[in-house]
């Protein structure tokens, strides 16, 4: 605990600043959409025919998971970009269903005598929905706005992927640096504020009607235990409860498409030379996760940068020499049970990128070059570039780099359509990145030879190599056996072709280790 209040503490300006913009965006974002989504609601109400297919929208607008809908929107004028703009709109789309929802159930839930009352008392339907309907609709109302702010909470720490600020910039940030003081500091403030939201809106709508929200309370506690039983029974079922399946090799991978490749690629080989069971546990999200389940017994092999290892996992300082690099972070791994297979044969540094149009326009080739445009520019950048000690502050300093403004902080699979849609105007993406080709990237030259190297290769758990010593030939053959060129060509197949990765490293595999 004392760890998590010194960085509060000593990032008590920042604190603040991330924690109001958070508010803001679920503020503004839940009033407009309340009032889109009230008004929505009471002509979904009295007119359910026109109504069902605003509800049908609604619905299928909150089945998209989140980070789909912001990189859709990246290159959409006026509600897209980076930045809050999108980020508020999104949070808008997420919010109409339940307040629609719920505004159309208050409404329907009038008793029909008290309608028939007000009617007979001379009222037309206006003064009937404003005096009677809406009132005795408004605890009904205010819950939907409630579960909206709650959901906008949690969906504000995603949009932190495209540049929007917020808490979510410290959950990422904690990822990529394999921190998990950094992923608290933004997790506790964020929950906390979906608590007080939620309180307050609860205490508002028990005081607009007692007896309802009694009845509201014991039917979400009964809903709330039969949903938790249910997922229970579910994963039990399903067999997530157990660790994995028996006498399964688990193999893993970050949650970007080259990384889903090499856990394929890593996968198919032990199937196909050693005839074990594998099972694949991909995505599973950055440095900190992999590792994390690495170390815990939870997967068996994924494959790792040797760069990253040293500086990110073991906070090394930055070395220029692979070899040193390999050797530094294999003896690194043994201490803690752990085994760095041979490199894969190819360096995935970080890449500096512009778009093609400008480097040609303004003969662009290294990042000194970048530099002397980049007053004119803006910058976007990942979480992990950002912070580790082989980022940005070095690269800045080691190039006198300076924007016009503070860099826009985005997910790294983001950033490369939000650079050629012209969002922003340098980012850091990966050197085999598909996209590069896809989207006529371009890769300035590292001049002054900043960056460490960070050579792929297979890190695995030293009991499973011991209890299955086919599993280390089969991954020792891969050694030295993949390309840049032939990562790269994967990374595009998978990412501009959209073609199968299964396929992908299958053709891969037949056709350079027969």
């Amino acid at each position: 605990m004392m760890p998590l209040l010194s960085f509060w503490l000593s990032h008590r300006a920042e604190l603040v600043t991330l924690f109001a913009q958070h508010v803001l965006l679920v503020a503004l974002s839940t009033l407009v959409a309340a009032a889109v989504g009230v008004p929505f609601g009471i002509f979904a109400a009295r007119r359910p025919r026109f109504g069902a297919p605003v509800v049908a929208i609604a619905n299928i607008v909150q089945t998209v998971p989140s980070l789909a809908m912001f990189g859709f929107l990246l290159p959409v004028p006026l509600i897209g970009g980076v930045g809050a703009r999108a980020a508020g709109f999104v949070l808008i789309l997420y919010g109409l269903l339940p307040i629609i929802r719920m505004t159309i159930a208050g409404l329907n839930g009038i008793d029909p005598a008290i309608r028939e009352a007000g009617v007979a008392m001379g009222m037309t339907p206006r003064e009937l929905l404003w005096q009677v309907e809406l009132p005795l609709a408004l605890p009904s109302i205010v819950a939907g706005i409630r579960v909206a702010a709650v959901v906008g909470v949690g969906t504000a720490t995603i949009a932190a992927a495209i540049g929007a600020g917020g808490l979510g910039e410290y959950i990422y940030r904690g990822l990529s640096m394999v921190d998990t003081t950094v992923i608290l500091a933004g997790a506790i403030p964020a929950a906390i504020l979906a608590l007080v939201v939620d309180g307050a809106l609860w205490w508002t709508e028990r005081h607009l009607s007692a007896r309802k929200t009694r009845r509201s309370r014991r039917a979400t506690t009964a809903s709330a235990a039969a949903a938790i039983a249910l997922v229970a029974a579910v994963l039990v079922g399903s067999g997530v409860v157990t660790a994995r399946a028996k006498g399964a090799i688990v193999v893993g991978s970050k949650n970007f498409t080259e990384q889903v490749i090499l856990g394929e690629l890593l996968a198919q080989t032990i199937e196909r030379d050693t005839g074990l069971a594998v099972e694949r546990r991909l995505n599973l999200g950055g440095t900190l996760i992999c590792d994390r389940a690495l170390a815990a017994g939870d997967i068996d092999v994924y494959v790792e940068y040797t760069g990253t290892a040293l500086t990110a996992i073991f906070h090394q300082p930055i070395s220029t020499n692979a070899n040193t690099v390999y050797a530094t972070v294999r003896e690194l791994y043994a201490r803690g049970g752990r085994t760095v297979l041979p490199a894969l044969g190819y360096d995935n540094t970080f890449a500096i990128l512009v778009r093609g149009s400008d480097a040609r326009a303004l003969g662009l080739k290294t990042i000194d070059d970048a530099a002397r445009q980049a007053p004119r520019w803006r910058a976007g950048f990942g979480y992990e570039f950002l912070e580790r000690p082989d980022g940005y502050p070095g690269l800045a300093k080691a190039y006198g780099l300076q924007f016009r403004a503070p860099p826009s902080v985005m997910d790294l699979t983001l950033s490369y359509r939000a650079l050629a849609g012209g969002q922003v105007d340098l980012i850091a993406g990966d050197a085999t990145a598909g996209l590069i080709k896809g989207l006529d990237l371009f890769r300035l030259d590292d001049n002054r030879h900043y960056f460490p190297p960070y050579d792929a290769a297979p890190v695995a758990r030293a009991a499973t190599l011991l209890r299955y010593p086919q599993v280390r030939a089969a991954l020792e053959r891969l050694g030295g056996r993949i390309s840049a060129g032939d990562m790269q060509a994967m990374n595009d197949a998978a990412d501009a072709r959209h073609e199968d990765v299964t396929q992908i490293v299958r053709q891969f595999l037949r056709a350079r280790l027969r």
